[in-house]
């Protein structure tokens, strides 16, 4: 359960969610994570987006560089091997529920929304669906607390400890010179 606010979210957010994600951020609520450079990584998403749809996936993978890593890694299979490492493995089970359990009082934390009861995201807490959900919920949770986004982490070559916002286009935030947190909640 989150047990920090997420850092608010300004209007130079938005700019930069915007760009990230070619068209603007529905129903955010915060930045859950942000790159080295200060960028928003991950952003925090309402269960409710403003027009009244229900919106699961509060953990919003938004980092270009990030969601392309993720994309790479679901068509190398690696989600049908995460998969298969779940469907045999007690320990991992359990971790993945606890996350799932984790992720659902997050959300609760921000509205009830009936349709979406005990939905979380990316597959949790029986499928590996979504290695971009995932990945999303591990960087604003922490290490540890979700580990198949922290399995699909490690196995990237994206890193939260390493700006790579240029990359794919000039992302960077007016005040990007003063670095926010890597990884983890912002």
């Amino acid at each position: 359960m989150t047990t920090e606010p997420f850092a608010p979210v300004d209007d130079a957010d938005l700019a930069v969610l915007r760009a990230q994600l070619g068209r603007p951020a529905r129903g955010v609520i915060g930045i859950a994570a942000r790159c080295v450079c200060g960028n928003p990584t991950v952003a925090a998403t309402a269960p409710r987006l403003p027009d009244g749809t229900p919106f699961p996936t509060m953990y919003y993978l938004t980092h270009p560089a990030a969601t392309a890593e993720m994309s790479r890694l679901e068509a190398d299979h690696v989600m049908r091997e995460l998969q298969d490492a779940l469907a045999t493995d007690a320990e991992l089970q359990g971790a993945y529920r606890r996350a799932h359990e984790a992720y659902l009082a997050d959300r609760a934390q921000f509205g009830d929304v009936p349709e979406i009861h005990g939905i979380s995201a990316g597959g949790m807490p029986t499928r590996v669906k979504c290695l971009h959900a995932l990945a999303a919920h591990a960087l604003a949770a922490g290490p540890g607390v979700n580990p198949i986004g922290d399995i699909a982490l490690e196995r990237s070559n994206w890193s939260p400890q390493r700006c790579a916002c240029a990359e794919p286009g000039p992302l960077l935030r007016a005040d990007a010179d003063t670095p926010g947190p890597a990884g983890g909640r912002a």
